[in-house]
């Protein structure tokens, strides 16, 4: 058995060295409750409730609002751009009708401490939303979010199951969408805000306008819509030619509509009814040269190729809080949503003489979510304890249909690659929060009962259906060793139940020898993580140092063949998606802030590191989801009514000792150079409620590439350059508020 990467382990015990000298080293003081600093940024996703990020024994980064207009964030891969351990991948659109899959998902979701896709729960407003579904030459992403809705982006590094169930294996990011509160201070009864902006990187503009009214003093309302439209990520390919060797990007048309309404009703103190609508629709248009044959033409040369793709996602949500101030309840909350997400794909292939081929291929999720929610504050002398305790339901039908014009030999249309399938879960769950002093003490449990009904109706193979279920602990201990400075353990469990896809898959080429079969045994993917860190506030200096270490059992592999031989009638390739991996992924990360700022003026410097190492600990090779080591530092100058930024931003090499080379089995993987961009930035106020922000992102015209998007490309490749990033670009945006 393979243990962890040596090459962590002294970071770890420096770490935890620096960890017990720094909390026990210190001259404590008294009057810990009235000395600690007051309450700082408030979040919700790291215990379901509102709480100050500092007192979470746990790793989280919040984005705000701040943030997302100051640094003109306009995706979820402009969101993480600076954060250690944490990306987004977003291959170049290079894709063909029936083979290859890069780029298709668009931005395709969150990597988190080295694991992604579904292993990474995503939500908005605490409502799960739609995963990725890739399969052969189909791939969804998981960007159903417009960032013009969002008030700000939670992100919890590490387990979030014990909390909220399947998917939080690797960590979740939670979408918090804007509150009519946010415009309605100092007793206003109407504002709102307008916006404005360019983006240079890929040609888009994008605009939204946010009303928010006071009806009365029981009813408070927002509607939120943004509109864009984009063109294709620009990148730094030179040869511009309408066929396989193309390196520029193909010619996109991207646009976005969205829509946000909220009603707030507070009949008095005790009750608040939240009742919210978000529509988010997203719909790209590609016209693929890179996929169009070189002359001469054989009869089956594609000639042209064009794709469309389609993401709607509707939502509509209750959230009721009532005071009870019972004997087993103070609060209790109330949240039932539903949900509908659609994802198409429609590609059509023109060719010199045979017949042209169309794919019309779609995925949807339509899901119901319930939950119930309490808590109960208990003080018992120095000691309170706050209960929080609930249940949650979840149901989600999946459909998926493949239609279009001349399929595969062997294949008729439609046909489904999985069956229609409902999944449902049931969860209890219970945390426990001790507090004491300087101790704060949280222990926490939740179970699950999971089920995949698979219908039989259309669908070529044996449907299987599956059931299971999971136990999730976690245990956090945090201390304050000064009202200053904090440090934390935390243990957390995670797991992922198999969803419809990889336990139905099926797909049968009689012809070319190979197929894929359904697995009604596959179990769990499961995780147990521990975390140290330390957090330190000064008037000038705040930092957060966090260590860690995961083990993860029973991994999904899709499409792992476990018999026969391509390419053979008799005895074909069997492929299945199985439980096979362990691994063992450990890191750490320091962030912080040195502010020399007084009354408003003057610099700081912001900072970030972040280094993860895994191994796959059934061949003791490496992870290949692991992204290289990333730092950023910035220089910001605040006055009145004028700031300026400089921020770089530095991705280390991708190491040969940290590639699993059987990855590639032609060749040898690309592997990622160093580099280190630099972004300046700049806000003018120009009166109290209209501010003008402008950027220059990739000040040096740096060439550089993002490990997450060249996984398989070989050292050879003449098509490198299609997979670098963009240049030199310029971004602009105006907000009003009103």
């Amino acid at each position: 058995m393979a243990t962890h990467s040596p090459r962590t382990s002294p970071h770890r015990l420096a770490l935890l060295q620096l960890l017990i000298a720094s909390g026990f080293g210190m001259a404590t003081t008294t009057a810990w409750s009235q000395q600690v600093a007051a309450l700082g940024e408030v979040v919700v996703s790291g215990s379901r409730s509102e709480q100050a990020k500092d007192d979470l024994p746990l790793s989280i980064e919040v984005i705000n609002r701040n943030d997302i207009e100051s640094k003109q964030i306009n995706d979820i891969r402009d969101a993480v751009r600076d954060l250690p351990n944490v990306s987004v991948k977003r291959s170049p659109a290079r894709f063909g009708l029936a083979q290859g899959n890069t780029g298709r998902d668009g931005n395709a979701g969150f990597n988190v401490r080295g694991l992604d896709g579904n292993r990474v729960l995503l939500l908005t407003d605490g409502i799960r939303t739609p995963r990725s579904y890739v399969f052969s030459a189909n791939a969804f992403g998981r960007d159903y979010f417009d960032i013009g809705l969002v008030e700000r982006i939670e992100i919890i590094k590490g387990p979030a199951s014990a909390l909220y169930g399947s998917d939080g294996l690797a960590g979740l990011v939670n979408f918090i969408t804007r509150e009519p509160s946010s415009f309605l201070r100092d007793g206003r009864t109407f504002g709102g805000s307008a916006n404005i902006g360019y983006s240079g990187d890929d040609n888009g503009v994008r605009g939204g306008v946010t009303l928010a009214g006071k009806a009365n003093d029981a009813l408070e309302w927002l509607i939120s819509a943004n509109l864009g439209r984009a063109s294709e990520l620009e990148n730094m390919g030179r040869l511009n030619v309408p066929n396989v060797d193309r390196t520029t990007p193909n010619p996109q048309r991207d646009n976005t509509r969205s829509l946000l309404a909220k009603a707030i009703l507070t009949p008095n103190a005790d009750q608040r009814h939240a009742f919210t609508f978000e529509h988010v629709e997203k719909s790209s248009r590609y016209d693929l040269l890179s996929g169009v044959a070189k002359p001469p033409y054989a009869s089956t040369s594609v000639v042209g190729l064009n794709a469309k793709t389609d993401l709607d996602r509707d939502r509509l949500t209750y959230e009721g809080r009532l005071r009870l101030n019972t004997v087993v309840a103070d609060n209790l909350l109330a949240v039932v949503s539903y949900q509908k997400a659609k994802s198409r794909e429609y590609i059509y292939e023109d060719r010199f003489t045979a017949a042209d081929r169309t794919r019309d291929v779609t995925y949807d999720e339509n899901t119901w979510q319930l939950g119930l929610q309490a808590d109960k504050t208990i003080r018992m002398g120095d000691w309170a304890q706050k209960i929080t305790y609930g249940f949650d339901y979840t149901r989600t039908n999946v459909e998926n249909l493949q239609t279009g014009l001349v399929p595969p030999a062997g294949e008729s249309y439609p046909l489904k690659r999985f069956p229609d399938t409902r999944e449902t879960s049931t969860a209890f769950y219970v945390q426990d929060e001790f507090i004491h002093d300087r101790w704060s003490i949280t222990p926490g449990i939740r179970f699950d009962r999971f089920s995949l009904d698979a219908k039989q109706a259309g669908f070529n193979a044996q449907a299987v259906s599956l059931s299971g279920s999971a136990v999730s602990p976690k245990l956090g201990v945090l201390f304050r060793t000064t009202p200053q400075f904090s440090v934390y353990g935390n243990y957390a469990s995670g797991f992922k139940a198999p969803n419809a896809f990889q336990v139905n898959n099926f797909f049968e080429n009689v012809i070319s020898g190979y197929k894929t079969i359904p697995n009604p045994n596959l179990k769990p993917e499961k995780s147990r993580n521990i975390e140290l860190g330390m957090r330190g506030r000064t008037g000038i200096l705040s930092y957060d140092v966090a260590a860690f270490t995961g083990d993860y059992k029973d991994l999904i592999e899709n499409d792992r063949q476990v018999g026969g031989v391509f390419g053979s009638r008799v005895n074909p390739a069997t492929f299945q998606s199985v439980n096979v991996g362990r691994a063992r992924i450990s890191g750490f990360e320091i962030k912080g802030e040195l502010d020399f700022t007084e009354n408003g003026t003057g610099f700081s410097v912001p900072f970030a590191y972040g280094q993860t190492r895994g191994r796959d600990r059934t061949n003791n090779r490496p992870l290949n989801s692991i992204d290289p080591q990333k730092f950023s530092a910035g220089l910001k100058y605040q006055a009145p009514v004028w700031s300026v930024r400089l921020d770089a931003v530095h991705h280390g090499a991708k190491k040969w000792s940290d590639v699993d080379r059987s990855e590639v089995t032609t060749g040898l993987q690309f592997r990622t150079p160093q580099a280190t961009t630099l972004d300046i930035s700049a806000q003018w106020r120009i009166k109290k409620d209209l501010r003008l922000n402008a950027s220059v992102t990739n000040l040096t015209n740096k060439r550089y590439w993002m490990w997450s998007d060249v996984r398989g490309l070989t050292t050879t490749s003449a098509l490198r350059d299609a997979y670098t990033q963009p240049g030199r670009a310029f971004n602009v945006s105006l907000m009003a508020d009103f």
